[in-house]
Order: structure tokens, then sequence, then C-alpha cells
């Protein structure tokens, strides 16, 4: 297959919202037409992936069926790209649009609010040779109170099982100063630990997108808590068969080696004393995950509504997050679906839905920023850091961009951030990244205020990420 530039980002302007479907698919048309990507890089009887971003099915502070389009990529884009892609398939293949939500969100929800359904039988009646298919990728679902797990529900999963992949040596967790104190997805802090000690370092993923020829990742244009934004590469975490193997920071303060806290505040050492003993009571155990909810509503009057104060790694100073956003990429370029390395390499491309973005508290209870924009690349990498751009963050301030640079172990990166090249319909986006300044002015998670915005907000603390 002919070379791909890899460098080079496209970022088109289009609509602010989602009222003209033919619109948006223009734009993205026109982002992918222009990447110069060679004709067959999406050939005849391809398994081409689709991966969203389904984190919840609504804005977790307001409920209800007109609360997601700033928070979940929108059904139109995902439309978008599969009527680019079924026509290269020539009536041959198969188009699977994936995802495994946060465990604690509701498919069935999701699929009804976006009408995902309906968009999956549209398409298969004007692309009836390709074989299109929607799919929750969770092995399970949690019921959650107050973001409690009281119960599971056991699902399917993913009809093709999982990959286990063990980066070990390659890990960006190797001679990370948190292991043993790593916490994952729930409660059980020792499954996360346990595979995440020394030189042993392993993910389960899903294998329907491990087993992908190609992989299109269509991620939305949010802020994020742990690690500053979400968008290609951390999309990735939707990919896993198990979230609890996912590090998402560690705990304590960090005079302990901790990034749980920014600080070593007496209700930071007390909450991290009391809470976590109580974690680790009710862990596993229904009924007393159901009287830990009162117990959790106290504790917030307290210590203060995680929706002001910052705890659970949710600032500029978590070092742990994005080591595991890392390491999911290097499992997506490095191995296939039977965990041995590929054989050959992934066909790869990301698709951000910026058309109406989120900012603030993401990626669960952001609030919309229309921006009208989609951006278009053949690399994680280089999209996030024009992602960041646009969002009017620098992006060499976000430990998650500037570690993918500077990744020594089996490294996915082959350009330096000087190479990173804009193409767009907008003359001001034209160009070297380096060079673009008229950007959106996002308002990061408030843990991340002053650490990473191009022009600081007055007032604010000049704190590096």
């Amino acid at each position: 297959m002919s070379s791909i530039n890899d460098q080079r980002t496209a970022c088109f302007r289009g609509p602010r919202d989602y009222q003209d479907p033919a619109a948006i698919i223009r734009t993205a048309h026109a982002a992918l037409d222009a990447l110069g990507l060679p004709a067959e890089f999406v050939r005849p009887g391809d398994r081409v992936v689709l991966k969203p971003n389904w984190v919840k099915e609504h804005d977790e502070r307001r409920p209800g069926p007109g609360q997601w389009e700033h928070v979940v990529t929108h059904p139109h884009v995902i439309e978008a790209v599969i009527r680019w892609v079924a026509p290269r398939l020539q009536g041959r293949g198969s188009i699977t649009v994936c995802d495994a939500p946060q465990t604690d969100s509701s498919f069935a929800t999701l699929r009804r609010y976006c009408d995902l359904d309906a968009m999956i039988e549209r398409c298969r009646g004007d692309f009836p040779g390709a074989r299109i298919e929607l799919l929750d990728l969770r092995p399970e679902e949690w019921h959650a109170v107050d973001g409690v797990t009281v119960s599971k529900t056991i699902l399917p999963g993913d009809p093709l099982g999982s990959t286990h992949v063990r980066l070990n040596a390659d890990s960006e967790f190797v001679g990370y100063k948190g292991c043993g104190q790593l916490y994952g997805a729930s409660f059980d802090m020792a499954e996360t630990n346990a595979r995440h000690s020394g030189v042993l370092h392993e993910y389960l993923l899903c294998r329907t997108p491990m087993d992908a020829d190609v992989f299109i990742n269509i991620p939305k244009l949010k802020t994020h808590k742990k690690v500053g934004i979400t968008c290609a590469l951390k999309n990735l975490v939707g990919i896993n068969a198990n979230k609890n193997w996912l590090p998402h920071h560690t705990e304590g303060t960090p005079d302990r080696g901790g990034d749980q806290f920014p600080a070593a505040t007496t209700k930071a050492k007390l909450e991290h004393s009391w809470m976590g003993a109580a974690k680790r009571i009710v862990k596993g155990n229904a009924l007393l995950s159901r009287l830990f909810v009162p117990m959790k509503k106290l504790a917030r009057v307290y210590f203060g509504d995680t929706q002001k104060v910052v705890r659970s790694g949710n600032w500029h100073g978590n070092d742990t997050c994005w080591r595991m956003v890392l390491d999911l990429n290097k499992c997506l370029f490095s191995c296939q679906g039977d965990g041995e390395p590929r054989r050959r390499p992934l066909r790869y491309l990301a698709v951000v839905d910026g058309i109406i973005g989120g900012e603030g508290n993401g990626p669960m209870a952001p609030d919309p920023k229309p921006a009208g924009v989609i951006i278009a690349g053949s690399h994680p990498l280089a999209v996030d850091c024009v992602a960041a751009t646009m969002m009017g963050f620098d992006w060499s301030r976000l430990r998650m961009l500037r570690g993918a640079f500077a990744m020594s172990r089996k490294s996915f990166v082959s350009f330096a951030s000087d190479a990173i090249e804009v193409c767009s319909n907008e003359p001001a986006w034209h160009g070297p990244l380096k060079s673009i300044k008229e950007t959106f002015a996002f308002r990061p998670h408030f843990g991340w205020t002053g650490a990473i915005e191009t022009r600081p907000p007055q007032g604010a603390s000049d704190r590096a990420a």
C-alpha cells in the first residue's frame, strides 16, 4: 500500500449543531479526503471497526433524553464515517460499530436516546452487501446508586472473546513508584495491582477491535478530569474487556507518592484513610454496598462534592492515568487479536466529533461547547495535538501527549511534534501546527485550570502539568 502521512491532520469547519446531517457528512468526508489516503486504505472484504465514545448515555448531572449531544459521539458523525467506508468495501466485508462504555452506563438507554438502531438500519438499506453491526462489548453492566456499585448484570460481551496482552517490560508503568497503590475501576484494588507489579503489566482487550483490518476511532472533543483531554488516545479505554485492569490514579497524597489528591491536607489524609477502609470492607458485597451509599452522602457533606473538590486523581498532577492510555495504544498498534505481534501494520484513522464539544467537568459532566469542527487523521497523537491546540490548550503541558513523544519502549510514534501539519478549509488553521493561533477557548476541568491553557485565565496560577 502507498505510504501514509501520519503527520498530516485535517481540521475542517462545519455546522455548529446537528440539525443538518448532510452538512456533517460533507464536512467529515472533506476532512477524510484531505488526508490524501491511498485508494486501497479500505479494501473489499475488510473487517472495519468503528469505535465511538459512548462513555455515558447522558450528562450525569441531568439524566434525560436531551442531555447527551455534548457527552457522546453523535450518530450523524458515525453515519458519516459508515458512508465513507461502505462504498470502498464494494459490497463485501463488515462494519462493526462497537464500544465498551462506562460500566454503569445503560446501553439500552444509549441506543434509544441516540436512535442507533434506526441509523444502522438506514445504512444497511443503502449498503446491502456489507455486514453492518452494532455491539456492546462489555462483559457486564454495573448498576450504581450515587456512584456505588450495588449489583451487576452479566452481558454477552464481545462475540469474538478477548485478547490478553502482556506488555510487561514495554509498559509505561515499569519502574513507576505508584505500583502497589494503583486504583482501577472498582473498590477491588488487589485485582488492579496484581496486573501491574514489577515487570508484569497486562491488559485484557476486546478481540473484535484487535482483529480489525481497519480501525476507525470516532471520539468526542472533550475535556477530561484525569488526563486533560479525551480524544483519540484516551478513547481506547472503550476497547477493554476488564476495566479494573486499568490504573486510573495512585492512592494517597503527593507526600506519600500518590496522586489521588493534589495536596496533603488533613481532610485529604482523613478521606484516604476512612473512605479507603470503607471501600475495602464493602468490596464485592451487594448488601454492604447499599449500606455504603448513605455513608458516602454524609462523607460528601464533610469532604466536599466531587464537582467542586479535587479527588480520585482528577487534576493535572495525575501521573498514573496517562501511562495506562499510552499502554492501551501500544497494545492496539503492536498486537493482533490472538495477542501475537502484528504481522501487518494496523490501518488506523481517527475522526473527531467536535461539532458540539464538551468543556469543564468532562468527560461525564461537561458543559456544551459548540465548535463546529471535524478533526481527522491517521495517527492518534497527531490528532490529539491538533485537538488540544484547537481547544486552546498547550499540548506540551499535557503529560499524556508529552509522554507519547518520549516513549522509548514499543513506541508507536515515528515523527516529531514539529512535523505535524494541519490542512483545513479555514485559512487560519492551515499550515504547521505550531503556527495556528486562532483557536477555541475550552474551559478545562477545574482540577486543570491554569495548568494547560495556552492563555491561562486571569488570576490563575501557572501550574505546569
